[in-house]
């Protein structure tokens, strides 16, 4: 059990992130046990925008001044406060890396505003795994289920075009998001049963449908299961997550892209889904919406996402 502080990094100040942060911090406390990485300008300045009554002096906050109150633009798009959020979770990876945090939990980015000042950008994920020098990576959706189960989701690819997607799905890469997931998983079961979606309709129905389940796809499989994992597929992606929600037949689902894992996990955990990054030396898990600035700095934003988010880190570390 880790008693190192967990980091938050507060997102986008044009966005609902570090709004979440401070509402959270007024509803329940964050803790001691949690420093959040980002702006105290704007966190000073959102508070009295949304009129909240909470002491920042009880919320621990690595102040990087990179942004000013006046500054600060709710709900508009700008390449300041894109690049100021890329440089709160740089910053804290690293001290993550360096065991001064013992994982890092992170606020949406604007991914258009991020653009602005670092084209390169597509996502945290690939941001945070470049930083780590991670080969092998990917990401995970996980949500609990009311029958008290959960749901895991991982992706062969994600922030990438369907064109690019398809070419992605080869042998090497399948199993290797497979073994990612059992991994991590295997710290909370101790076989975790794995469905791996095809990649075309009905999992291209033997062929008629296109010809990569069979030869990208099972492939990955028949060596998982060789490995002492059980996994299993490919199934058509239209029916799996009914039978692993529903029928409770499976613990994981590895996605071929982004929209088939996405799009399911969206509908049955919008509000709790947590996103987690397998592959890394480090610990990391987001909120699993992204910085809605239609709705920014209104009061309105759910918190609960944080909590979630939070949660499972502290879970990962043992805690």
């Amino acid at each position: 059990m880790t008693t190192t502080p967990m980091a938050i990094t507060m997102g986008d100040a044009s966005g609902v992130g570090p709004e979440i942060v401070l509402r959270r911090h007024a509803e329940i406390g964050l803790g001691s046990d949690v420093v959040v990485y980002g702006d105290a300008a704007i966190l000073r300045h959102g508070a009295a925008l949304l009129g909240l009554d909470v002491d920042l002096s009880g919320l621990n906050v690595v102040d990087l001044g990179l942004l000013t109150a006046d500054g600060h633009r709710p709900g508009v798009l700008d390449a300041a406060s894109g690049a100021a959020a890329r440089d709160y979770v740089l910053r804290a990876t690293d001290d993550a890396l360096a065991g001064r945090v013992a994982g890092v939990v992170t606020m949406p980015m604007n991914k258009e505003a991020t653009q602005l000042s670092d084209p390169r950008f597509v996502g945290h994920t690939e941001l945070i795994a470049e930083r780590c020098a991670a080969g092998k990576v990917t990401m995970m959706l996980t949500a609990a289920l009311d029958d008290g189960g959960s749901i895991a989701v991982t992706h062969v690819s994600t922030h990438c075009s369907l064109r690019e997607a398809i070419e992605r799905v080869r042998p090497q890469r399948v199993l290797d998001v497979i073994e990612l997931t059992d991994t991590t998983l295997r710290r909370f079961l101790d076989r975790p049963r794995i469905a791996v979606c095809g990649l075309n309709p009905h999992a291209g129905e033997h062929g008629l449908f296109g010809t990569e389940d069979i030869e990208q796809v099972a492939p990955a499989i028949a060596m998982a299961v060789e490995r002492g994992i059980e996994a299993s597929g490919p199934h058509p992606a239209d029916t799996v997550f009914f039978q692993a929600v529903h029928r409770r037949q499976f613990d994981a689902i590895v996605c071929m892209y982004h929209d088939q894992g996405h799009g399911p996990m969206k509908l049955l955990a919008f509000d709790s889904g947590v996103n987690v990054t397998l592959g890394l030396p480090i610990i990391r898990t987001s909120v699993d919406h992204g910085t809605a600035f239609d709705i920014a700095w209104t009061g309105v934003a759910f918190t609960d996402s944080l909590g979630h988010a939070l949660d499972y880190a502290w879970r990962l570390a043992g805690r």
